[in-house]
């Protein structure tokens, strides 16, 4: 049986994530860890099927590439399947279920495809894909190789450091409808809220972007909240900015909280404390996992990233 990335990993003690930054970004490591992966692929013979692997064709579907998250992850992409001299064709679904449809159908003609944060039914994204080697980036999906960004222990840790702070309402700023992510970071926030005895509001659903964030200023401040956790960082962006029209200064009338941690969240003022989602990490992984499912040996399991919380200037203790 064909080596894989999984197998490798486990030979060498490490997560399934650190053996391929030992091929795709080697400098990250420790120098033993790297020797040590480079080993035990060695051994299994891993390093000479992937330099059997002709040069692929591989469709990257993402529901908005004007988003800087999917921007992160393209490059991420990109650079992991240079390494193959693989090629890149973009598909945008720009959000909308149809186009997302269709763009599974161009894609699955090419030798595989990542799909980004799919918004279509699990059952529809199964057919669609047929049998095209496929791996789900920021979703999970029942019977499929998936890399997911941690939407459990950042997001939990910005509730805490909320409860810490001494607030005592947080209102969240939902994404797009049908968003698996927002899901699970909805769900996640609930949970935290509630065990740390937090009075919570959740708002409508709106675009993931600064427009979508400004749409939900107005009902945060309505809903009488001290603090917003928004679905990215764009929302959260934009949700300051609402409240700046309101009247409302961040942090000093309400603390604002972003996922995904993208570069103009530290550039901001105040600075945007967020959940910082390992987002290059999760597309350079994805690759070598479509390689493998390529190859024959489609992987077993879902591998998880962690997530981290990242303070900065935009939360404070609420107002007395």
């Amino acid at each position: 049986m064909t080596a894989t990335l999984t197998d490798v990993a486990r030979r060498a003690g490490v997560s399934v994530a650190t053996a391929s930054r030992a091929f795709g970004e080697p400098d990250r490591l420790a120098v033993a860890t790297r020797d040590r992966v480079l080993r035990a692929a060695s051994d299994l013979g891993y390093a000479n099927t992937q330099a059997a692997t002709a040069t692929r064709t591989i469709g990257v579907i993402v529901p908005d590439v004007a988003n800087p998250v999917y921007a992160t992850l393209l490059k991420a992409i990109e650079g992991q399947a240079w390494h193959g001299r693989h090629r890149i064709v973009l598909f945008d679904a720009d959000e909308d279920l149809r186009r997302e449809r269709e763009q599974i159908e161009r894609a699955r003609k090419l030798d595989g495809m990542l799909l980004c944060s799919p918004r279509l039914p699990d059952e529809e994204v199964l057919a669609l894909v047929g049998e095209t080697p496929y791996v789900v980036i920021n979703r999970l999906l029942e019977g499929a190789p998936c890399v997911l960004m941690d939407a459990e222990h950042g997001p939990r840790q910005a509730v805490e450091h909320l409860a810490a702070l001494g607030h005592r309402h947080i209102a969240y700023a939902a994404g797009p409808l049908g968003s698996w992510a927002d899901s699970r970071r909805s769900d996640t926030v609930a949970r935290a809220c509630e065990s740390f005895g937090i009075r919570l509001t959740r708002l409508s659903h709106h675009a993931a972007s600064i427009q979508g964030g400004r749409a939900a200023a107005a009902p945060a401040a309505a809903s009488g909240a001290t603090a917003v956790i928004a679905y990215n960082d764009l929302v959260a962006l934009g949700v300051e900015a609402g409240m700046s029209d309101l009247g409302r200064s961040c942090p000093d009338d309400i603390s604002i909280v972003g996922i995904d941690d993208i570069e103009m969240a530290g550039a901001v003022t105040p600075g945007l404390t967020t959940v910082r989602m390992p987002i290059g990490r999760s597309g350079a992984l994805a690759v070598d996992l479509l390689l493998q499912a390529m190859a024959g040996t489609p992987p077993e399991e879902a591998a998880v990233l962690n997530s981290q919380l990242i303070v900065r200037g935009s939360t404070a203790a609420p107002p007395a």
